[in-house]
């Protein structure tokens, strides 16, 4: 696993592929955990096409020494540094059904345990009880996001679909994209293996055609301290589990 030459495909292209980081037995053992939960609270959201669990790791603690095995803390040391910590953690699952799109798009918003007004923050959302922000960009910048994949994933099924080196353009709309000049790739990952990327890169996905299943799990990370009153919702340190 050559950590440097997936930090250098970060940086220029604003993602990287690594398969292998979780075995098939890892693999399973998360499954059983996730399908055994109590889904009634209303931090769960069902629908006929998605499943997807917000605050993930806060939500489903016993998950944690799953997730974060010898090889992910590895990636985590080598690609970002140890002194990241988590800030956001989704479980997403597109049901063999689904039959819906998501539209290219830059992930611009941050988790924060209120809303209070600070400078160069907003605008806000409100996601059951989640509170949403878009923070200045240096913050965006700084963040990286891992995508644990349980199942294999292609275009079949809704793997993401990525715009490479978009990340490196600030805060944009599509509309100013000239889509004659842009390439796209998908992001393909096999069944246990992981997508790095940036959220400022454009990215979105295609429907499901092939009846598989695609379950994610997207944890991002940070090394920077918000701005007072502000706090990450989520606040994880990666190497120790506290909150």
């Amino acid at each position: 696993m050559n950590l440097y030459e997936h930090k250098e495909a970060i940086l220029e292209n604003g993602f990287t592929v690594i398969n292998g980081i979780f075995s098939e037995n890892e693999v399973a053992k998360i499954i059983k955990v996730v399908e055994n939960i109590d889904t009634s609270k209303p931090i769960f959201r069902k629908s006929t096409d998605l499943f997807a669990i917000r605050q993930f790791l806060k939500e489903i603690p016993e998950i944690k020494d799953l997730i974060f095995n010898e090889k992910i803390k590895e990636v985590i040391k080598g690609v970002f540094g140890n002194q990241y910590f988590v800030v956001k953690s989704i479980y997403f699952d597109k049901l063999e059904t689904s039959n819906w799109y998501v539209a290219y798009h830059q992930d611009l918003t941050i988790s924060v345990d209120k809303k209070e007004i600070v400078s160069g923050f907003g605008p806000w959302t409100t996601k059951q009880d989640q509170f949403g922000v878009q923070p200045p960009l240096d913050i965006l910048e700084n963040i990286y996001t891992i995508r644990i994949h349980l199942d294999d994933t292609d275009e079949n099924n809704g793997a993401l679909k990525v715009i490479p080196k978009s990340h490196r353009r600030g805060i944009y709309r599509t509309e100013e994209m000239d889509w004659n000049r842009e390439t796209e790739e998908i992001g393909k990952v096999k069944r246990g293996g992981i997508m790095i990327m940036k959220p400022l890169i454009f990215h979105g996905s295609n429907r499901t055609f092939n009846g598989k299943k695609r379950r994610v799990i997207h944890i991002e990370f940070s090394d920077v301290q918000l701005q007072s009153p502000l706090c990450w919702a989520e606040k994880m340190n990666v190497f120790t589990h506290n909150i």
